[in-house]
Order: structure tokens, then C-alpha cells, then sequence
């Protein structure tokens, strides 16, 4: 991922960088705890298969931000068909964006069942989705 500016004011850039393949069995645990971390990676992967039906499954990327937040990714080419009931938001999105999308709901679900860590993560989240070349539509789709 590269830095990106635009609608985030004064906020320096925050970027994404892929955990390597070697990495990927700490990153979890260490974002959101032992006790929290099967039920965030599960709650990210329900959130996109409600939110995108041509979503059947994938290898997922995932991801640590410069401010020390994380997300996860569908490892695809292609974009995603996302529809949100909640608010009517319909469009389409990269793997990357999708990914932002799925992880800010399926994280903020976690933070309502009271994981402290969870809140922090999708506050950190948020604040990368202002640098991210699809932000615009990544707000309508949680908005």
C-alpha cells in the first residue's frame, strides 16, 4: 500500500503493510488477545459473506497499520458486489476495500460484545480508511 492524502486533515499518512506469510500466526493474538482473536477473524469472514454475495470463500491478507492497527483482506483480483441493508449502500469494491469493510464490521461487532481491544482496533481502522484510495466509498458502505 502506498501513502495516500486527501479528506484526512491533519492526520499524517497512514499506511498498510502485508504480514508476511511467516507472521501471520502472531498477528492475531497480538491485536486482539487469545480470548478475542478466533472471534474477530470469524466475524470478519461472516461479515463479508452477508454483505457480498458473489463472496464464496478465499485465502485472506492480512494486514498491520503504521498506527498499529490491523485488517483483513480477501486475496483476489477481482472487486466485490457490496450491499449494506442497514443503510442501502450498493457498489462495487476492490478485494482491498471490501476487506477494509468487512473488517470494520466484523471488528465492531466484536467491540459490542465488550473487547476492549476491539474498540481500539476499529477506531485505528477507521482513521486508515480516510487514506484509502476508495474511502469515499468505504464510508457510505458503513455509514
Amino acid at each position: 500500500m502506498t501513502d495516500r492524502t486527501n479528506d484526512a486533515g491533519d492526520l499524517p499518512p497512514i499506511t498498510a503493510h502485508l504480514i508476511a506469510e511467516g507472521a501471520r500466526l502472531d498477528a492475531l493474538p497480538r491485536h486482539f488477545g487469545l480470548r478475542s482473536m478466533l472471534r474477530v477473524e470469524f466475524a470478519i469472514y461472516d461479515a463479508l459473506r452477508e454483505l457480498a454475495r458473489d463472496y464464496s470463500g478465499a485465502y485472506w491478507h492480512y494486514y498491520e497499520l503504521s498506527n498499529g492497527g490491523f485488517y483483513m483482506a480477501p486475496a483476489a483480483e477481482r472487486p466485490f458486489e457490496v450491499s449494506v441493508e442497514g443503510n442501502g449502500f450498493s457498489g462495487s469494491l476492490s478485494a482491498d476495500a471490501a476487506g477494509v469493510v468487512a473488517s470494520l464490521f466484523g471488528i465492531n461487532r466484536v467491540a459490542n460484545a465488550g473487547c476492549e481491544r476491539s474498540i481500539r482496533h476499529y477506531y485505528l481502522l477507521r482513521d486508515y480508511a480516510l487514506f484509502h484510495a476508495e474511502q469515499q466509498s468505504i464510508f457510505r458502505a458503513i455509514d
